[in-house]
């Protein structure tokens, strides 16, 4: 495919969320939000083999692919999944002009038991806090993780965390107040110009919902990021 024939279909595919390169032509030069894509990556990449040939991973809220094709151009036999049939178009284009044999489906996080299989890698990044309903579909990504789960989520409120006891008796107030009480803001109408912002945790209730969904938490390399695997009973 030529370069003039790109330009021309990322044009009619556009807007783009992704700045992918296509040989030479990038999807979304002046990004709001820069070079953040390449900036997360390098904050994740170290929780995949660099050869992952035969292992399966599932990125589920792939937009336009980007984390699809660097994880395929690593070997491994890639699913993406969207809600926005939009966003899956560039996806798919963006694999034909690379050449990548990926696998995009239209599926929401709560069906993921539909895909019928587990996954090596899971990737659930920048998708939680858009969600109504959070923590159901973290209950039903964790289960279908057989080895790693690479998890994103904004985070606000006071960072850090406290020792939780296993239970409080019902005159207790005072630790609900302790700004480092696992905490999730529910926005009702905006936040960041974006009305799909539904729920954002601190990070004490972000780590207890992983844990409570299974997970052990094995790295927290960055503020918002963490890599987990499923927790052994």
């Amino acid at each position: 495919m030529t370069t003039l024939l790109v330009e021309d279909r990322v044009q009619e595919l556009g807007p783009w969320f992704h700045d992918l390169e296509l040989h030479g032509v990038h999807t979304a030069p002046n990004h709001p939000l820069g070079n953040f894509l390449h900036d997360l990556w390098l904050q994740v990449e170290s929780a995949f083999p660099a050869d992952m040939t035969g292992k399966t991973v599932l990125d589920i809220g792939c937009n336009a692919g980007f984390y699809s094709l660097r994880l395929h151009a690593r070997g491994a036999r890639v699913t993406g999944i969207d809600h926005s049939e939009h966003y899956l178009r560039q996806a798919r284009f963006a694999a034909e002009v690379l050449e990548a044999d990926i696998e995009y489906r239209q599926l929401d996080v709560y069906d993921v038991e539909q895909l019928g299989r587990s996954f090596d890698y899971v990737l659930f990044m920048g998708v939680l806090y858009h969600l109504r309903y959070p923590l159901l579909a973290l209950d039903r990504v964790a289960s279908i993780v057989r080895k790693r789960l690479v998890f994103q989520s904004m985070l606000r409120g006071v960072p850090g965390t406290i020792p939780i006891q296993p239970d409080y008796p019902i005159g207790e107030q005072a630790i609900f107040e302790h700004p480092r009480f696992p905490a999730m803001y529910f926005v009702e109408q905006s936040y960041a110009g974006d009305s799909t912002n539904w729920w954002v945790p601190n990070q004490a209730a972000m780590e207890a919902m992983l844990r409570s969904a299974g997970l052990r938490i094995d790295a927290h390399p960055a503020p918002e990021v963490y890599f987990c695997s499923p927790r052994v009973a």
